[in-house]
């Protein structure tokens, strides 16, 4: 007769032999597979619940399986699993995002705090005009946005972008295809949208770096927009994507254009948008 996997991881206190008193030390992989919840498979922290045939289940699952044990169907009540709790004190293990360049090691309850921050966790698709959710490291995120956004690559530091859109005052929201600019062997994302502040219609254009916070400090950018003589510069330093798109956009760091006078600057009769950003991108010495 087959046995489930569930049923064979058993009791955390029977599986592990040098909880159970048997013969034999007990390996660090034993213990890290006696941590991974069954239901999730992701490792517990504290509390972590266990049933009265001694089968655990993390804190964040035992109200998704309805207080009952995942292995046997027994209730689960609130009997912690304290043995396990102190076994983990002792474990100290590799980050999860080994793969991706991180040779830290750290205890147990300090991992996940880690992960949670480490810069070599993946990034998210930085792609403004749906919602994506491929992750990876900035060289996979540039070939998706390639490959599958199909949005625009440019090389060089400068450049002058055309946003046109015509019946402007129909758009509420919009979003405009991102354009990647590779420069100085790193990427950056502009980005151009209408939304409200408020009740007032605005334009927006500002700059995310591919790269972690600390290395988007590194540079910094201009934009420049104008028409009939008049002309506004924003200067500021790219955010990381790090910080979703959503983020940046509502803490207003860029350049904001009122709609009346970004169809000031398009010139004709004001019944189409037709702005130039120019834009430069430069390292801090």
């Amino acid at each position: 007769m087959a046995t489930s996997s569930a049923e064979l991881r058993g009791s955390p206190l029977r599986k592990a032999s040098g909880l159970a008193g048997n013969p034999g030390p007990t390996s660090t992989n034993d213990v890290h597979e006696l941590l991974e919840c069954p239901v999730c498979i992701n490792l517990m922290y504290p509390p972590i619940y266990q049933c009265p045939n001694g089968h655990t289940v993390c804190s964040f699952c035992k109200a998704r399986v309805h207080n009952s044990c995942p292995t046997c169907r027994n209730e689960l009540g609130n009997i912690r699993c304290l043995a396990l709790e102190k076994v983990a004190e002792s474990l100290e293990l590799p980050c999860r995002y080994q793969i991706w360049g991180c040779q830290d090691i750290f205890p147990y309850y300090s991992k996940l705090k880690h992960e949670k921050n480490c810069r070599y966790r993946p990034y998210s698709c930085p792609y403004a005009g749906a919602e994506c959710s491929v992750t990876g490291d900035i060289p996979y995120l540039v070939m998706h946005l390639k490959n599958d956004h199909k949005v625009d690559m440019h090389d060089g530091c400068t450049f002058n972008h055309r946003y046109v859109k015509s019946n402007p005052h129909e758009v509420e929201n919009a979003t405009w295809m991102l354009t990647v600019f590779n420069c100085f062997g790193r990427q950056f994302c502009l980005h151009f949208e209408a939304f409200h502040i408020g009740m007032a219609p605005v334009y927006m254009a500002f700059l995310r770096f591919m790269g972690d916070e600390d290395e988007a400090r590194q540079f910094s950018y201009s934009l420049e927009v104008g028409g009939n003589g008049r002309k506004f510069i924003w200067q500021g330093v790219p955010r990381s994507i790090r910080d979703s798109h959503r983020k940046v956009r509502d803490s207003q760091d860029g350049l904001i254009i009122q709609r009346n006078l970004a169809l000031f600057f398009s010139g004709g009769d004001r019944q189409e948008l037709k702005l130039k950003i120019a834009g430069r991108i430069w390292k801090e010495q």
